[in-house]
């Protein structure tokens, strides 16, 4: 992917990785069109996005109504922007064991990590097709590769992303999209603040693994460079990113590990 002077719509733009790849996008005279439910942290991105000489367009939009989405998606192609890129980062998490998650926390997830995410993918890639190719991205985890506790329908949620852009990448590989999932680790976003607990409240802080991780835009440096390369998978973080060698070379190791993690 060649980034100059080309357009790319941002979900999750409002703050964390979705806001610092959207300005460092900007960068290179990008435009970028820019997607979430805070209308102020989007009017923020927005600015810096001009700041660093990138052009901005603000969409406000709820991934948990997808009727919505489609419409906005609609709405855009036909103001007349050919997207070359589709990169999600708007999501939800969890804080809360399988057996105390009401049915409704799980849909909630689902809704907004899984169903949001394909139904916008789905309302742009025609039009990617049509003008000769694009690449989409979506933000998966660590617990996207694999279970982890207190995060079941969270990492349900990525795991089904997998399935669903690898099917995507594998039917369309000759109309020249290119698929890239993020397996990001510990990442100083607002992530943790926003999950849900048990009872469907925020759980109001942000983790200390998180707190101690890598910043957003050293985020957006990684991501970036590995969407220019075109990697499927690409990892985001630090030293924690050895859990997927640990995972794929030492299951057993890796299933001690993952039991002894405690309630936060």
């Amino acid at each position: 992917m060649n980034f100059t002077n080309k357009t790319f719509w941002v979900t999750g733009a409002a703050s964390g990785m979705g806001k610092a790849v959207s300005v460092a996008l900007a960068k290179y005279k990008a435009t970028v069109i820019i997607s979430d439910r805070d209308a102020q942290g989007l009017t923020d991105t927005a600015q810096s996005i001009e700041a660093a000489g990138g052009t901005a367009k603000v969409v406000i939009l709820d991934m948990s109504d997808s009727r919505a989405i489609t419409e906005s998606a609609a709405l855009v192609l036909s103001e007349g922007y050919k997207i070359d890129g589709l990169y999600h980062f708007a999501g939800i998490s969890q804080r809360s064991l399988v057996t105390e998650t009401p049915l409704e926390n799980d849909r909630k997830i689902m809704e907004i990590n899984f169903f949001g995410v394909v139904a916008l993918t789905k309302a742009l890639l025609p039009h990617m097709i049509q003008n000769g190719g694009g690449q989409l991205a979506a933000a998966s985890s660590l617990v996207g590769k694999f279970g982890f506790p207190y995060r079941s329908a969270y990492s349900a949620s990525k795991h089904a992303l997998h399935g669903f852009f690898e099917t995507i990448q594998a039917e369309n590989f000759q109309h020249n999209i290119h698929v890239s999932m993020l397996i990001g680790g510990r990442i100083q976003t607002n992530i943790s603040k926003f999950a849900i607990n048990k009872e469907g409240q925020e759980h109001g802080k942000m983790d200390p693994g998180q707190a101690n991780g890598i910043t957003p835009e050293k985020a957006a440096q990684q991501i970036l460079r590995g969407l220019k390369r075109d990697q499927r998978e690409i990892p985001v973080g630090g030293s924690e990113l050895i859990i997927l060698k640990i995972r794929r070379f030492l299951p057993g190791l890796h299933a001690k590990i993952i039991r002894k993690i405690k309630p936060m």
